[in-house]
């Protein structure tokens, strides 16, 4: 089995990663990635929710 199978170092830099100065950005883009980030934070208390009436109830 492959150690980097379950590496989610990339999935926390990616919501707490510094502005880089050289990359380019515009509205469209940081638009993009805003809501990527809000339907991963979305998806993720969906899942916390459905663990907890699937263990609780």
């Amino acid at each position: 089995m492959r150690k980097d199978l379950f590496n989610l170092g990339p999935v926390f830099s990616y919501f707490f990663r510094k502005n880089d100065p050289g990359r380019h950005t515009n509205f469209n883009l940081r638009t993009m990635h805003f809501i990527n980030k809000l339907s991963m934070a979305m998806f993720l208390v969906g899942f916390i929710v459905l663990l907890y009436r699937w263990f609780i109830r």
